[in-house]
């Protein structure tokens, strides 16, 4: 039986303390062994995903692996001592500006995070994937709000991460009503969130006007658009064309980094248009996503053409390719730059380079942004103008993946992230749960451990 919302905060909050002061050491072990549980039972999970995400075996296994890469990649991080900050500035009489005391930064956890499961990736960014890591990592515990989309895989993926971490550092909660409770609730102290753009944008508002505003590092996705050059497309049209379907079909449209707008010399669109068009219908997660992606897809087709016809049958749902230019959405038709998540994107034509640097400068943030160019014709404006408005740009290759390295930055500028700062894969996640502390002229046996001075 569920446990009470305020038990479980309750528990959290008096976990706080003992957990934000455990050694980085044995929050590795942690999790480290938590990455172990979930390899061992890595059959079963995969098992109740496939049933309930519709997803494929080989898909979801890597899945598991990308997670306990990721919780293993945490605890080499705080093996080596960075995730604590550490900076000291000895007292110094004869600093330049005026005498300097001893001065010590360090990192400390904020406290209980809140996390909300992603749809789209049932394992690596869900109960036990890169946010609730990086939580966990900083010295805080999270308490996970699932995913309707597989409340069987969460209950079971919690169970074994309860088994592992010591009571009360994590919890996981079901249902709409908990999103509001924990996000406004005084004992959270940031939140996670991967979601719709409709969703994020109530729950950031409630986080930023609570008696006391917490952090909300929320992801609500972008068109991730793609620009290709004419030297582009007569160097290597058809091999563009077809990763751009590949790109738009993987994982059933169904990615946050999803190429959704290409960009393309009007002559192109045709040759595109034939590669969506040979993809095969993909089931989508359940009925609900299939509903929201089919009103997304009315709402966008009362705007724009139709290049490719979808539709949806006993498979699932075919991709849809729909049609502008880039002058109309400069004219401020721009329902082109609206996310709809699943299979589904448009093709917007144009004329001469002035018209593709217009369009860039006038995209919203984004998570990524993409040329396809050749190294004699890619245009360093349009560089420039699309590093102002994303958080990863790409060249010649597509954005789909998220590596889950120390250099990537999964974020953007607004509406596409509420903090362009901070990152949700790789390592430096952790800095999101984090504040600093300056210790100023304290003697060494009052310092934290980090801090003090070896004998």
């Amino acid at each position: 039986m569920q446990s009470s919302i305020d038990t479980v905060l309750d528990r959290a909050a008096d976990a706080a303390r003992e957990w934000g002061t455990t050694s980085p050491d044995d929050r590795a072990a942690a999790l480290g062994a938590l990455a172990d549980a979930l390899d061992r039972e890595s059959g079963e999970l995969v098992a109740l995903a496939e049933w309930e995400c519709r997803l494929p075996a080989e898909r979801l296994r890597a899945e598991v692996a990308r997670t306990t890469f990721q919780l293993r990649s945490f605890a080499g991080h705080l093996r080596s001592g960075a995730v604590n900050g550490v900076v000291v500035d000895h007292e110094d009489p004869h600093w330049p500006p005026g005498p300097r005391p001893d001065l010590r930064r360090v990192l400390i956890p904020l406290g209980p995070v809140a996390v909300f499961g992603s749809t789209s990736y049932p394992f690596a960014f869900s109960v036990a994937g890169s946010d609730t890591a990086s939580a966990l990592a900083a010295g805080c515990p999270v308490v996970v709000k699932a995913s309707h989309s597989y409340p069987d895989l969460a209950d079971r993926t919690a169970e074994i991460v309860e088994e592992v971490l010591p009571k009360g550092v994590f919890a996981l909660v079901h249902g709409r009503r908990r999103a509001r409770e924990l996000v406004l609730d005084p004992r959270i102290k940031a939140v996670a969130f991967i979601g719709s753009s409709r969703v994020g944008r109530e729950l950031h508002h409630l986080a930023a006007t609570r008696p006391e505003p917490i952090p909300f590092y929320g992801g609500f996705g972008s068109v991730n658009p793609v620009f290709v050059t004419r030297q582009a497309v007569r160097a290597r049209g058809a091999e563009i064309a077809r990763g751009f379907a590949h790109a738009l079909a993987q994982q059933s449209g169904q990615l946050c980094t999803k190429p959704g707008l290409l960009v393309v010399p009007e002559d192109f669109a045709d040759d595109v248009a034939a590669e969506v068009r040979a993809l095969r219908a993909e089931p989508l997660f359940n009925k609900l996503v299939a509903k929201r992606f089919e009103t997304g897809v009315e709402a966008l087709t009362a705007f724009l053409d139709v290049a490719v016809e979808g539709g949806s049958g006993a498979g699932g749902h075919a991709p849809t390719l729909l049609r502008t230019t880039a002058a109309a959405i400069l004219e401020g038709h721009d329902e082109a730059l609206s996310e709809c998540f699943g299979p589904v994107a448009v093709v917007a034509t144009y004329r001469d380079s002035h018209e593709l640097l217009e369009l860039a400068a006038a995209l919203p943030g984004q998570l990524t942004a993409t040329v396809h160019g050749e190294d004699d014709d890619v245009l360093p404006e349009l560089v420039r103008e699309l590093t102002g408005r994303a958080g990863r740009v790409v060249w010649n290759q597509w954005p789909n993946d998220i590596a889950t390295t120390p250099a990537m930055h999964h974020g953007g500028p607004w509406p596409a992230t509420t903090s362009p700062f901070h990152t949700s894969v790789g390592v430096r996640a952790v800095e999101r749960f984090q504040r600093p502390v300056v210790f100023q002229g304290f003697p060494s046996r009052f310092l934290p451990e980090v801090l003090a001075d070896q004998p």
